[in-house]
């Protein structure tokens, strides 16, 4: 991991306007969940809208999208790569560099907050709030990955990444049974299922493919960036 990369990249991440879009979600999640806290609602099944549907399903997929793509999708996309790429550091190297500091980011912005939010609607009971923050911590690993993966292969990095959430994360991949085992989201379930009590969380995935799939994709992801990345030209052209 190189310092001044991951400083320069966390700068360029966090600008002003950026920031306010990755605080909106987590901040909606929050506020949500100290209104749900007094609800008469089952507070099991409260936990599991607000922790799977908004946390799991929403927030993790959107952090990591606007946090993977962010920390290189725009350098290539006004050229300002070509300054880091002409300084003597393997691709690699810069590739995994920025992503610790996507996947940092998501953890921060996306787990810590559901976390919380599980502490609010359901306390320490089952372990529902740490394993759902488990599921968010593996998901949104994986996530950072592929989008950054995105970020490089294409310039329509977003728009492909909100395709795949919207499509396939959020509408196949929850209700067409084959398509789960393909699914980041159910992976990071099947993590939240093996953490908390038994009988209260429900994965469709066994946790041993999950943890396979999760190391294959997110491994698979970065090798991919890099070797990508190594075909660009100082003039930003492949």
């Amino acid at each position: 991991m190189n310092t001044t990369v991951a400083r320069l990249t966390a700068r360029g991440l966090f600008g002003r306007r950026r920031v306010l879009i990755l605080l909106a979600v987590p901040v909606l999640l929050l506020v949500i969940s100290v209104i749900a806290r007094n609800s008469t609602l089952d507070k099991l099944e409260l936990a599991h809208s607000i922790l799977g549907n908004l946390a799991l399903g929403t927030l993790v997929p959107i952090t990591g999208l606007i946090v993977g793509t962010g920390v290189i999708a725009t350098e290539i996309e006004d050229g300002s790569i070509v300054y880091l790429l002409a300084k003597p550091l393997p691709r690699w190297q810069i590739v995994t560099t920025k992503l610790a500091v996507a996947i940092g980011a998501t953890w921060l912005l996306a787990a810590l907050p559901t976390y919380v939010a599980g502490l609010i609607v359901y306390g320490t009971a089952d372990n529902l709030a740490l394993g759902y923050a488990l599921g968010t911590v593996v998901a949104g690993t994986a996530y950072s990955a592929l989008f950054l993966l995105l970020g490089v292969v294409t310039r329509h990095a977003v728009i492909a990444g909100l395709a795949y959430a919207l499509i396939w994360e959020s509408l196949i991949g929850n209700y067409v049974e084959g398509a789960r085992t393909l699914s980041v989201q159910q992976w990071g379930l099947s993590v939240t299922q093996a953490i908390a009590a038994d009988g209260t969380v429900t994965a469709p995935v066994g946790l041993t493919t999950a943890v396979w799939l999760l190391i294959v994709a997110a491994v698979g992801a970065t090798a991919l960036a890099s070797v990508k990345l190594s075909g660009l030209t100082l003039n930003g052209e492949e």
